[in-house]
């Protein structure tokens, strides 16, 4: 097994303070946020930022949908870490001032991937179809907060 990694950025037009508002709302905003990937969506503690645990399927690919359980953390500021109770995946949300006025936005994914020739496949694979669903997050994001 080894680990995959995804990352995807952008930069928005709103103050950083606009967009960590955005998406610490995981009651309201985040749910406009998602494409039609995900499923099943529901806030089951919080609803804002750190110890918010909340559910969602992740339709990956077509044949993998991902059943997660994430609770929420914040270990710095401008920073959400969101860790599966249900894989080894954490999704690190990152938002940094761009100049006046912008913010640019990092989501990372982490896991553990298969071994063999099937870990091959996801190491290649997998990251590029997570950065697709994650640019489609940040474009939503972008218009939420624009």
């Amino acid at each position: 097994m080894s680990q995959v990694y995804a990352a995807t950025e952008r930069v928005l037009e709103a103050s950083p303070e606009r967009v960590y508002e955005a998406l610490a709302d995981y009651r309201e905003t985040r749910p406009r946020l998602l494409p039609d990937q995900y499923s099943e969506y529901e806030v089951r503690l919080g609803g804002v930022g750190a110890g918010t645990q909340a559910h969602w399927k992740l339709q990956a690919t077509e044949k993998r949908v991902r059943d997660c359980l994430v609770t929420v953390s914040e270990p710095t500021p401008g920073r959400l870490v969101e860790t599966d109770a249900n894989s080894s995946m954490v999704t690190t949300w990152t938002v940094t001032p761009a100049g006046e006025g912008k913010a640019k936005v990092v989501v990372e994914a982490t896991w553990q991937g298969a071994g063999g020739i099937g870990g091959f496949f996801e190491r290649t694979f997998a990251p590029k179809g997570l950065n697709r669903i994650h640019g489609q997050v940040l474009e939503r994001l972008a218009a939420e907060v624009g």
